[in-house]
């Protein structure tokens, strides 16, 4: 059972209204963890304002650093929507399963997309001199490193959001790993 309530439409601000009616449309439904960011007047606008923010990443980069970032912060409902995500972008399972574990053999550049993303979870932004060489040497700038950023505190968002309030996952639920040591 949830800790907080999954709000419907008609319990929303108009405004938020609004907005599930276009998430209606684009996606075909309401995710359950963006209704929930509709008990605040603001939250639901201002996360997918930034959430949806122009970036220099790819819709398939952007998804390694979601995976990846994910599994560090035990998130099992934004784990579940970006392998779903994640599939629709061309990851097999077995790809995705890496990407969570923060790595990617398949595919260098990735990898170390991968290997930083996990970092700047798991070390809270103090990564090693290695791993950002590492993602610079893959071909990655100074832009992508700040994109990183920015992509790291999103999906952080929705991480916290769900760990403190539970609510019911309605994506294809992931496979559970064992927990990343750090």
């Amino acid at each position: 059972m949830s800790k907080i309530n999954v709000p419907t439409r008609e319990e929303v601000s108009s405004k938020n209204q609004a907005i599930f009616d276009n998430l209606q449309k684009g996606l075909g439904f309401v995710p359950n963890l963006y209704a929930t960011f509709a008990h605040s007047e603001n939250a639901l606008g201002s996360f997918l304002t930034f959430s949806g923010a122009a970036t220099s990443f790819s819709k398939k980069e952007k998804e390694v650093i979601d995976l990846a970032i994910s599994q560090v912060n035990e998130c099992r409902y934004c784990q579940s929507a970006h392998t779903a995500i994640a599939k629709m972008n061309g990851f097999t399972e077995e790809q995705i399963i890496e990407l969570r574990q923060g790595h990617a053999s398949f595919d260098s550049k990735l990898d170390a997309l991968a290997k930083i993303a996990r970092a700047i979870a798991e070390k809270k932004g103090h990564v090693s001199r290695e791993v950002k060489e590492n993602f610079f040497s893959a071909g990655y700038n100074k832009e992508n490193l700040i994109d990183l950023v920015t992509a790291a505190g999103a999906i952080t968002v929705t991480n916290l959001l769900h760990n403190l309030t539970d609510v019911a996952i309605d994506f294809p639920v992931a496979p559970e790993l064992e927990p990343i040591a750090a």
